[in-house]
């Protein structure tokens, strides 16, 4: 039965605004309803009296008639007339069987609904069938119901649209702006909001750099301005990264300042304003170091060009007042950073700039080149981060006590032993712990190698285990080879092969040796010479041979993490060894042995995996799965793997092999798209190519209401990323959801990781696995997926993918 109409009796719902189909929400929603007088019979009946025959549910058989002359017959684009809240409402009840507020392939609902047609005021109707056109449904109806919108004339496209076409639209105009974050005082209220803070307080409380006295007085401005808020401004002492300090932080966690720009408020002055950037999203709401990079990636393809651009002016101020590029702009994250993209990033952004201002272009480039040096200098290849012996660099940040920002629960089955060593329970003995006044070195020695994971980007995994702050890794060593050649390239061709630098601190000797080491008051200073490049392609040249010499195993055809301590190569097998093609430090000969040899140990159905199953060891109650290893009931799949490995690929001259790897990855995204409601997550079992996993964390991105407001940063980027990499035929494969096996074929000598995702890849059938239910349902029939499956079949009839 069609939902009922509810506009005033005898006018007709009309809609003369010619909107583009696949306009974004805003520009299709926009606008004002309006109405004419009826002159037909049709608007009788959109009030009271339905002759319609209403389907019959439960345990009767339903059947929907077959097609004839109930059905409006036009050759114009099909549009239909809708209530909005009434739509919703019935579409929930009939089709939401699990309560979640989304359609998706695990409800038991019948999958079809007739809605009344544009052109006949809502008198005939036409059946929406299947998971994708009734989950595209609910979707718009969210949307207009956002727009303020009680009736719309939908236009039947929307819900049959392409879903890569829909999932790449809805990131660019949809996911990128909900994602982005100010810090000023129109946006403090959102950056503040903190999931991880467990202190109880949830006023917003802000920290400024020291040396930052115009910036200090605008929030207190703001304080007094807004005293709702109760905003809490603190200024930093001049070394806030010291240890001590940032641990007398945790009961007092806060947003960090970050850059802000001069701008004219229209009367003649100028003001503050906070530059936008990018967040993760769902609990990871402030500005982070490496999703950052992969996210400008994504705006760098969308056209985004100023917004990415806003991200490397954050990094650059917080290089500038915090030392590093921190790992998050939360107090908590002060002693730490992540994986270094700076120099990277800055280049792909200033290849895009406006070319009309150049001069300004170069001064901009400048700042962050002038960043990334001092980073390097001060952080990379400075103890305790530099091992003298080897030349490799760690993850090894300062710190005291546990990590304030992870779930209360996260290392009790860590501090168990200990309180009961002292008759204290877990709670006491953290606090005691924390303050001081109870000693444990072995404790210290774990949460030294813990925060070295959470430097790493990679926490956590049985790769670092107990060891990761004595480990020279492999993607490190790339990164920083990048860096070198980066800041070489950039000294050469944008400045005339001398670069000046303006802040003062000390150079690190190079080579790097124990002796040269000793001494840090005999070390240069950075305002003492010019920067040449020559010094840089230099630095990256001796890289390289350290990386060979320490982490290349000619055995095994594989780049390996060196341990700095014991002095030999750490045997985990990881798919960072393919960072190297990224960076450009492998030979043509070591990359064509990893291609050949060490390739197919990571791939499965939807990509790369982290690591390999003989690497991870046996999973058991004791030892659980890891979110960065290998799958056992599930795998967590992310982007930064998948994107530098296509990149890596692409600069050697494998590009049907990146191509190949870029398509598992948005085929995963793109069933999970259509067979879920729109989900876009933050991680993926890219063997069992699904996202309902119950790795570390849970999952973020998935807990919306009707439509996906986010979806999760580097994912979004991700996708728009590998679409680059699609010809026009793999994309439209990608549309039709076919899958890889079958688009590729299915080699001779398939991994068994592989051959396992072949008998476990039915994502109906792996939701229910997860599902816990209280009483029994009545199972969907015909709703199980094909291996190989085009929208157009498996969603009960649904017609999504117009080619």
């Amino acid at each position: 039965m069609a939902p009922t109409l509810t506009h005033p009796t005898g006018v007709n719902f009309i809609d003369e605004q010619q909107r583009p189909v696949h306009s974004d929400a805003s520009t299709y929603y926009g606008g004002e309803e309006r109405y004419s007088r009826s002159r037909t019979y049709s608007a009788s009946f959109a009030h009271g009296y339905n002759p319609k025959r209403p389907p019959t549910f439960g345990d009767e058989w339903h059947q929907r008639s077959r097609r004839m002359s109930h059905d409006e017959k036009s050759s114009a684009p099909r549009r239909f007339l809708i209530d909005v809240d009434e739509t919703i409402r019935l579409v929930l009840e009939q089709e939401d069987t699990d309560g979640d507020f989304q359609i998706s392939v695990t409800d038991a609902g019948p999958k079809l609904m007739a809605l009344g047609t544009a052109t006949s005021n809502g008198f005939k109707s036409f059946d929406i069938r299947g998971n994708y056109m009734l989950s595209n449904l609910l979707q718009e109806l969210a949307l207009a119901k956002d727009h303020g919108r009680k009736r719309i004339v939908l236009d039947e496209a929307r819900l049959t649209e392409n879903p890569v076409d829909r999932l790449s639209r809805m990131i660019k105009y949809s996911f990128w702006n909900a994602l982005t974050r100010r810090i000023d005082g129109e946006g403090l209220e959102i950056i503040c909001a903190d999931p991880k803070n467990r202190t109880g307080r949830i006023n917003p409380r802000i920290y400024i750099p020291h040396g930052e006295p115009a910036m200090a007085e605008y929030y207190r401005q703001v304080a007094k301005e807004k005293p709702h808020l109760n905003l809490d401004v603190q200024v930093l002492p001049p070394k806030p990264d010291d240890p001590v300090y940032v641990k007398s932080l945790n009961n007092k966690p806060g947003i960090l300042a970050l850059a802000m720009q001069e701008v004219d408020n229209g009367k003649g002055q100028k003001v503050l304003k906070g530059i936008p950037f990018v967040v993760p999203g769902a609990r990871f709401n402030e500005l982070y170091n490496w999703d950052s990079y992969f996210i400008s990636l994504g705006l760098l393809v969308d056209g985004y060009v100023n917004l990415a651009k806003g991200m490397v002016d954050h990094f650059i101020f917080e290089i500038r007042h915090y030392g590093k590029i921190l790992n998050g702009s939360r107090s908590y994250y002060l002693c730490r950073t992540q994986p270094p993209f700076l120099t990277d990033m800055a280049l792909q952004i200033y290849n895009q700039l406006d070319r009309s201002d150049m001069e300004e272009n170069r001064a901009w480039l400048k700042r962050a080149i002038q960043a990334a040096i001092k980073e390097y200098h001060t952080i990379w290849v400075a103890e305790p981060r530099m091992d003298p012996k080897t030349g490799l660099s760690r993850y090894r940040p300062d710190g005291l006590g546990i990590p304030p920002e992870t779930e209360a629960t996260h290392f009790t089955h860590i501090l168990e032993p200990y309180a009961a060593k002292y008759g204290l329970s877990v709670l006491e003995f953290s606090e005691r712990y924390n303050e001081g006044s109870i000693k444990e070195p072995e404790l210290d020695e774990y949460f030294l190698h813990d925060r070295a994971v959470r430097e790493s980007g990679h926490d956590t995994t049985y790769r670092f285990e107990k060891r990761c702050a004595n480990l020279g890794t492999i993607d490190l060593q790339a990164l920083l080879y990048k860096y070198e050649v980066d800041i070489g390239t950039a000294i050469r061709e944008v400045f005339d092969d001398e670069l000046e630098l303006d802040e003062d601190f000390a150079l690190t000797p190079f080579p790097p040796t124990p002796e040269s080491y000793a001494d840090p008051s005999k070390w240069e200073r950075s305002r003492s010479r010019l920067q040449h490049s020559e010094e840089w392609f230099r630095r990256a040249e001796w890289r390289k041979g350290v990386i060979d010499k320490y982490c290349w195993n000619e055995s095994k055809a594989l780049y390996f993490d060196y341990d700095t301590v014991q002095e030999k190569q750490s045997l985990y097998e990881s798919v960072t060894a393919f960072w190297t093609l990224w960076a450009g430090c492998a030979s043509e000969e070591q990359c064509w042995k990893l291609i050949s040899h060490s390739l197919k140990k990571f791939e499965v159905l939807g990509g790369l995996v982290s690591g390999t199953e003989e690497s991870r060891g046996k999973i058991s109650l004791d030892r659980p799965n890891r979110q960065w290893d290998y799958p056992s009931s599930q795998l967590v799949c992310r982007p930064p793997h998948q994107i530098m490995a296509w990149v890596g690929l692409e600069r050697y001259g494998y590009l049907e092999d990146a191509q190949r790897l870029a398509y598992r990855f948005l085929y995963m995204m793109t069933t999970a798209f259509v067979d879920f409601n729109g989900v876009v997550p933050e991680k993926f079992d890219a063997v069992r190519l699904s996202h309902l996993v119950d790795a570390e964390y849970g999952n973020q991105g998935v807990d919306f209401k009707m439509v996906p407001r986010e979806g999760f940063g580097w994912m979004n980027a991700a996708y728009q990323v590998g679409l680059t990499y699609l010809s026009t035929g793999m994309r439209r494969a990608v549309a039709a959801c076919t899958s890889p096996e079958v688009f590729f074929g299915q080699p001779e000598n398939s991994q068994p990781a592989q051959a396992y995702a072949a008998a476990n890849n039915d994502p109906l059938g792996l939701a229910m696995d997860t599902l816990q239910l209280s009483s029994p349902v009545i199972q969907p029939t015909g709703l199980a997926p094909q291996l190989a499956r085009d929208p157009d079949q498996a969603r009960d009839g649904t017609q999504p993918a117009s080619q």
